[in-house]
Parts: C-alpha cells; sequence; structure tokens
C-alpha cells in the first residue's frame, strides 16, 4: 500500500526491500485512512474498491497516472503489492484505471 510496513505502520515487511523495485510511487496507493477502514475497522472490499477507484479520478492522481502510462509505452512496467492474488488488490484496480485511460496498453493482470 502507501507504506512498506505490516499493518501495525511500523514493522518493516520483510516482504518488501530496495531490490524489489526501481521506483516506488506513493502517490498511486490507496491513502492511509482508507487502508485502515479496510484493516482496522471493517471496511468491505466493495467500499474499499469505490473509495480508491474515485481516489485515482482525483486530478493530481489522474495526472501520475498518465505518467505511469506514459513509462508503460516505453518499457515494461509492474506493479507489486503484498498481496498474493490481485482479486482483492489496488494493483488491480490500478491497473485497470491504466486500461482505462489507455485502452491501447497491454495489461497483464495476475
Amino acid at each position: 500500500m502507501s507504506r512498506h510496513t505490516l499493518e501495525d505502520g511500523a514493522t518493516p515487511d520483510p516482504e518488501i526491500h530496495d531490490d524489489l523495485y526501481d521506483e516506488w510511487w506513493p502517490e498511486l496507493a490507496p491513502p492511509a485512512r482508507l487502508v485502515g477502514a479496510y484493516y482496522k475497522r471493517g471496511l468491505s472490499w466493495r467500499e474499499f474498491e469505490q473509495e480508491y477507484q474515485n481516489f485515482l479520478r482525483r486530478p493530481e492522481v489522474a495526472r501520475k497516472i498518465t505518467e505511469l502510462i506514459d513509462l508503460a509505452r516505453n518499457c515494461t512496467v509492474t506493479i507489486l503489492c503484498v498481496e498474493d492474488k490481485p482479486d482483492q488488490c489496488h494493483r488491480r484496480l490500478l491497473a485497470e484505471a491504466c486500461l482505462e485511460a489507455a485502452n491501447d496498453l497491454e495489461v497483464v493482470i495476475q
């Protein structure tokens, strides 16, 4: 998500380390309040999904998505997260937002 820690927000996540990624774009991660609502306050996945999709439509975030699309037009981009499967992960929603904005992109979600 927006941090490289476990759900407590302080303990470093052992699965995320610097040699896993070239760039980190926290501006595209779900806001901390949304992550907290999902993990700690029982927000349903459906509600999380809707809130995150609304977040991705904000002008400043949409500009960052455009940057990501531009990058993807020139090289392979991989969106990482600690979730094992994409069905309930923000990376799928972000990839779908990229595809919606640029339907000529080759997007593989796995």
